[in-house]
């Protein structure tokens, strides 16, 4: 069993022009921010700027996995979550983390040593210049958490899907997807320069332009009811198995994907 969606336009397009080899699809990472709303939650969405391959489009924070995205201090069983090798498991991780601080400062952290688990407050002016560091590629985030001696906190990260692009689409990635919950010292914010808008929506919003993984994802989300429901769920997710989309050029020129079931 399969849902349809329809494509926006210049998707439809591409996908009916469409020949020849497909492009590869580059491992990516992409992070669902929660937050506590009255009796459910709330979703931290961006609208990704024009100039972008997905411009207008309402997304989550994420982007591809780079070289540097290898944390040193993360759960032993993420390769078996994600379906792929150790090394490559540590990068997506390390790349959601990455993301998320880069596009929201949203920093998933805390002290070293245990029991301590305090995830601290990132919305200083010196935090910030740690921050745009990281996005121009002058300081890895590892380096950053030792220097703070930080931790990764990849417990707070959910593992949640795995999609796999289109075809037809010139650039393709192979993008996991996580949950995570708004840390309570931190405040999401518009950091990115991709983004011509963000915002804290209902997941049952139903009139935003997404794409499919996004509008999928966010169904499954709003139908765990509560924060306490969906980190339930995650236990139950997988997260190795990717999901690809099977597109369908109807006589008519008229574009649909269809969606597999988790």
């Amino acid at each position: 069993m399969t849902d349809s969606m329809q494509l926006p336009p210049a998707m439809s397009q591409r996908a009916r022009e469409f020949t020849g080899t497909p492009a590869p699809a580059r491992p990516a990472a992409t992070v669902v921010l929660l937050r506590p709303d009255d009796d459910g939650f709330q979703v931290y969405v961006l609208r990704r700027a024009s100039t972008m391959v997905f411009g207008g489009v309402y997304a989550f924070p994420g982007g591809v996995v780079d070289p540097t995205d290898q944390p040193s201090t993360i759960r032993a069983d993420w390769s078996e979550r994600l379906g792929v090798p150790d090394e490559q498991a540590r990068a997506v991780v390390g790349a959601a983390a990455r993301e998320l601080f880069e596009e929201a400062g949203i920093l998933l952290a805390g002290p070293l040593t245990e029991p301590d688990r305090t995830v601290p407050a990132t919305g200083t002016p010196d935090w910030e210049a740690d921050r745009a560091a990281v996005q121009r590629r002058e300081l890895s985030m590892t380096d950053l958490l030792a220097r703070r001696g930080l931790r990764l906190r990849d417990d707070l990260l959910l593992p949640w899907a795995r999609w796999i692009t289109p075809d037809f689409e010139p650039r393709r990635y192979d993008t996991w997807f996580f949950v995570a919950l708004l840390p309570e010292a931190q405040s999401a914010r518009d950091v990115s320069g991709e983004a011509d808008g963000t915002a804290w929506i209902s997941p049952t919003v139903g009139d935003l332009p997404m794409l499919p993984p996004t509008r999928r994802t966010l169904d499954e989300i709003a139908a765990s009811g509560t924060i306490p429901d969906v980190v339930a769920a995650s236990a139950h997710r997988d997260a190795a198995t990717p999901l690809n989309p099977r597109i369908e050029v109807g006589q008519d020129g008229q574009v649909t994907v269809h969606l597999p079931n988790f």
